[in-house]
């Protein structure tokens, strides 16, 4: 029997990183992904663990091997752990990972490692309360901070942290939030502000690049060493800390995109399926994932890829703003 053929797009990109969004919901209200106020779907119209199990089955064979849960906050919806189970059965997926605000970890840390869940990606912007209560619209961080210690506990060793430096975040508590991840041994990644805020208030100045902040944290830290990339599709630039083994990493999204690798795919809460996080397309697998065959998800699936575009377009120009925000999207 052949081998099915992978799922490649028309600049010979091979597509392997799948995140799937679990749930638009949340706890907070980040200033760059949510309003302050907002409508989300109706229960019934966001896919179910078997949906999500039988898409996982289907694309996996294609040469999906890495998964990584999103939303909205995924520890919102409820079971996440029995998902991480389900999914971890399936025949050549190498490793789940999952993006959270670690508002709810605290709580569930445990269970999601004995589920098998391989790797953490908590966001975090500041450990200043004050800004970070400015930036979430919450006043949570005391449970953000005991989240990511119930997780270190829990024996989860790959936790990455995750900041958006906006322009409301000021030097010191950019500076702040480094230590503290040197301090606790933590990844830190920054990640570029990028135009899919709910309020549409994204522009060009409220964007640090991460050329800025490496300088910043070159100065007033330590000298940063930069690593050798060693998986060609990952977007972040790496670094070290001349004095330290801890790193931190840049994804310069806006100011240097790295589309020309980029291996990624995404399904939404409800089913959509979008080859770009910056497309305005989108593929409806909903009503294949119920009434229709095997084939026809695959062929979908294969019709999006295929579309996609060389780039994102917002370093030349032909940038067009997405109509979904972020947490319609999936992180």
């Amino acid at each position: 029997m052949n081998e099915p053929l992978p799922l490649l797009d028309t600049f010979e990109r091979r597509h392997t990183n799948l995140r799937i969004s679990v749930t638009d919901r949340c706890n907070i209200r980040c200033v760059y992904c949510m309003p302050e106020t907002v409508k989300f779907l109706p229960q019934r119209d966001v896919l179910t663990f078997e949906e999500i199990l039988r898409f996982v089955s289907i694309v996996a064979p294609l040469g999906v091997d890495r998964i990584r849960l999103t939303g909205g906050e995924p520890l919102v919806r409820s079971q996440l752990s029995k998902l991480v189970r389900m999914l971890g059965s399936v025949d050549g997926i190498e490793e789940i990972a999952m993006t959270t605000n670690a508002v709810l970890l605290g709580d569930h840390a445990v269970e999601l490692k004995a589920a098998g869940l391989g790797r953490l990606n908590i966001s975090l912007d500041t450990i200043d309360q004050k800004i970070f209560s400015q930036v979430t619209r919450r006043d949570v961080l005391p449970k953000v901070l005991t989240g990511i210690e119930a997780a270190k506990k829990a024996g989860f060793e790959k936790i990455r942290i995750n900041a958006v430096p906006i322009q409301a975040i000021d030097d010191e508590a950019i500076l702040g939030l480094a230590r503290f991840c040197i301090e606790q041994e933590l990844e830190l990644r920054f990640i570029e502000f990028m135009p899919l805020d709910a309020d549409g208030g994204w522009n060009e100045t409220n964007v640090r690049g991460g050329e800025d902040i490496r300088r910043l944290i070159s100065e007033h830290i330590s000298e940063l060493i930069p690593l050798d990339r060693k998986n060609p599709s990952q977007p972040a630039k790496d670094y070290c800390y001349s004095d330290r083994k801890v790193r931190v990493g840049f994804i310069d999204s806006v100011t240097q995109p790295f589309c020309d690798s980029c291996n990624r795919m995404r399904i939404t809460a409800e089913g959509k399926f979008r080859n770009c996080l910056f497309s305005n397309a989108e593929w409806d697998l909903k009503d294949a994932l119920k009434h229709g065959t095997d084939f026809q998800v695959e062929s979908i699936v294969r019709e999006s890829i295929l579309a996609k575009k060389r780039g994102h377009g917002s370093d030349d120009g032909q940038f067009v703003r997405p109509d979904k925000a972020m947490y319609q999207i999936g992180g």
